[in-house]
């Protein structure tokens, strides 16, 4: 009998042929996979290693130790030009380092608290703060909080340029490292300290606590040393020399982030009283002009901490800004000053003159000072008559207002009847925009001109038609600009903008003039500097003009644009005393301007011509009469002549026919005798 069968397993499947020239199969078993992430490790920090080794090479050459042990070179702004011209170079106030032992606790507490909270422990870079900075910039409603350390900062100051690009915040980091590996930190935020900017043209604690408190940095006060730390966000900006409510402001979030970081109780941050200022000013011994003086701050502030000699580009055009000092300087002026400033319609100032000679004084009369506009201010007015629905052919009336305590005149008292808009707006007569503003409300005329960037306070009555609010010449000259761009507002600038995120494109977007009110106020602007008032300034280009005349003839201004470039002169006393001659808006001004202009838009001076002048106009203004002691004076136009009427008398003076040789003038003929003087045998 056969034994039974048992099952047997089942064999391996059979191993897959193998490619000719392979040889045998091999010995050893293939790696597991934690060898395997083993090797990747240390490939890895093989690499990292090297990497290492050239970056502490590369910081050697390009960012040595000793660098940031030595003194840091005085900073120095070079403006230049668009063009490339050097404009003006600046030194600064700096003094001598402090050393955290002369420091009381909270000094450098404040500058911990408020911009880099754990500085004590981060190795230079803070990983925390940079992700709280991002969060926060996420979600905030415009402000925006930046992430890097101290010792960054000082990285960036020492070594490094001002451009925000990601290769320079690379190197920082980088450098950041360097630094937190060979200095204390001690010796970091003594550094740090003794070459910051504070404003005012003052690097360094030491020079900013004699600045503002004209005292040392050992003797700062808690409230003190929180308004230095606060001045590190925007230093111009804020400095409370000329922003002291802003300085305040920000130095009392320092002190609640003191009381957050653990620095102060809220009851001892609740009992301090605000810093007061000392300021302790040190002559500047640099020169420079009106234009850099004006655009001075927004540069240091764009240049940051960075220290040794920086050319900053403005946009100021050398060839326009020589002609607008050519133009001024040519003007018989006598006692009087001028002011002058050209901008494109986006508001880049190419241009900018502030008064006679910069030497004598640096006082900017077309920024600083604020002046009447006079009848410039009536684009506002008209503008507002045109977003209420009217039109340059609605008419109004040109005559004396006899009703209401309020009772304007019109200048020299010529008065024309019922007129229309346009002729109203050559004529810049006076009557016409009260009864404008009477008709759509001074409410909306202030909206107009806070829409076109006016800033400055604005009378809220019917005066405020005449331009009796004082506004600087600068914010005159965006307003035009506005119209000559077709959007609003328009802000001056001397820097080129920076590149801006999309949230705040967004934020700062430009609205738009309805299409039919710019063709409107373009066609009274064009009347007005073709055939009105200003028709001393027409160029053989389009013109778009308004004069402006204050009462008295204590100032006279023109503002009107041509060949893409927005102008406005302002002519005026200091002590503001009348203008000698009656002068006017459309005399010394515009003749400025038209000077100034055919040569920045490269079009000959030439004398307007004779029938660009409006006869309506004209035969308003000669037609007038006087009372005088011998009668009633009357003067006629007409086109055969001009006709002087002296009581009952006639004098006859025709055009182009002159009297034959030998023949006397013409004599008055009174038709009774004129009334003998007071006083007379």
């Amino acid at each position: 009998m056969a034994a039974p069968m048992t099952e047997s397993a089942p064999a391996d499947p059979p191993a897959p042929p193998r490619e000719f020239g392979a040889g045998p199969p091999s010995a050893f078993a293939p790696p597991t996979p934690w060898r395997r992430r083993l090797q990747i490790m240390g490939w890895i920090m093989a690499a990292g290693l090297a990497l290492l080794m050239i970056a502490i090479a590369w910081l050697a050459v390009t960012a040595p130790l000793s660098q940031s042990l030595k003194p840091i070179a005085p900073p120095s702004l070079s403006l230049m030009s668009a063009d490339g011209h050097l404009i003006a170079r600046r030194g600064a106030v700096i003094d001598t380092p402090v050393t955290m032992a002369e420091l009381p606790a909270h000094v450098p507490q404040a500058f911990m608290a408020i911009e880099d909270r754990r500085f004590a422990s981060h190795w230079g870079i803070d990983p925390r703060g940079i992700a709280r900075a991002a969060w926060h910039n996420l979600w905030s409603d415009g402000s925006s909080q930046g992430g890097s350390t101290i010792t960054q900062q000082l990285a960036k100051g020492v070594f490094l340029s001002s451009d925000r690009t990601m290769g320079r915040k690379a190197r920082e980091a980088m450098i950041a490292l360097w630094l937190e590996a060979w200095l204390t930190k001690d010796q970091i935020m003594e550094r740090y300290l003794s070459n910051v900017y504070f404003g005012d043209n003052v690097y360094g604690l030491r020079g900013a606590a004699r600045h503002y408190f004209n005292r040392t940095p050992d003797r700062l006060t808690i409230p003190q040393a929180a308004m230095l730390a606060g001045l590190l966000k925007a230093p111009s900006r804020l400095a409370p020399t000329s922003n002291l409510k802003g300085a305040r402001a920000r130095a009392a979030l320092v002190t609640q982030a003191m009381v957050d970081a653990g620095y102060l109780t809220q009851a001892e941050r609740n009992a301090l009283p605000p810093a007061r200022l000392n300021v302790h000013d040190v002559p500047d011994a640099t020169t420079g002009t009106y234009f850099a003086d004006w655009v001075l701050p927004q540069a240091r502030d764009r240049a940051g901490a960075v220290y040794g000699e920086q050319k900053i580009e403005t946009t100021l055009d050398w060839r326009i800004q020589r002609l607008a000092e050519a133009a001024v300087r040519r003007a018989p002026l006598g006692g009087a000053q001028a002011a002058l400033v050209a901008m494109k319609p986006d508001g880049s100032v190419v241009a900018m003159v502030g008064g006679k000679n910069y030497g004598k004084s640096a006082f900017n009369r077309a920024v600083q000072a604020k002046r009447q506009p006079g009848s410039t201010f009536k684009l506002f007015v008209y503008l507002a008559a045109f977003r209420a629905g009217m039109t340059p052919e609605d008419m109004i009336d040109d005559t004396p207002i006899t009703t209401g305590s309020y009772r304007p005149a019109n200048h020299g008292g010529k008065y024309r009847g019922r007129i229309s808009l346009r002729q109203a707006f050559a004529a810049s007569s006076n009557v016409a925009a009260i009864r404008l503003t009477q008709k759509v409300g001074v409410d909306a005329v202030i909206k107009v001109a806070r829409d076109l960037g006016i800033t400055a306070p604005l009378t809220e009555d019917l005066s405020l038609a005449l331009g009796t609010s004082e506004i600087p010449l600068i914010e005159l000259a965006e307003a035009y600009a506005a119209v000559a761009a077709g959007a609003y507002p328009v802000l001056a600038h001397g820097l080129p903008p920076e590149k801006r995120g999309w949230f705040e494109r967004l934020m700062e977007r430009q609205r738009s003039f309805d299409d039919d009110e710019l063709a409107m106020i373009r066609d009274l602007l064009s009347s007005a500097a073709n055939r009105g008032t200003g028709s001393a300034a027409a160029l053989r280009t389009s013109t778009f003009g308004k004069t402006g005349t204050t009462q008295d003839s204590r100032d006279a201004i023109f503002v009107g644009y041509a060949g893409g470039l927005v102008t406005a002169v302002w002519v005026g006393n200091d002590d503001n005393k009348p203008l000698p001659g009656g002068a006017a808006g459309g005399g010394m001004p515009a003749r400025i301007w038209r000077n100034f202009m055919s040569g920045a838009i490269n079009e000959p001076v030439e004398d307007a011509p004779e029938e660009t002048q409006d006869a309506d106009l004209v035969n308003a203004i000669a037609n007038i009469t006087v009372e005088t002691g011998l009668g009633n004076v009357g003067v006629g136009v007409d086109d055969g002549g001009m006709t002087v009427t002296i009581g009952g008398g006639q004098i006859r003076l025709p055009i182009d026919e002159p009297a034959p040789a030998g023949i006397p003038p013409p004599r008055i003929t009174p038709t009774e005798p004129p009334a003998e003087a007071d006083g007379a045998p």
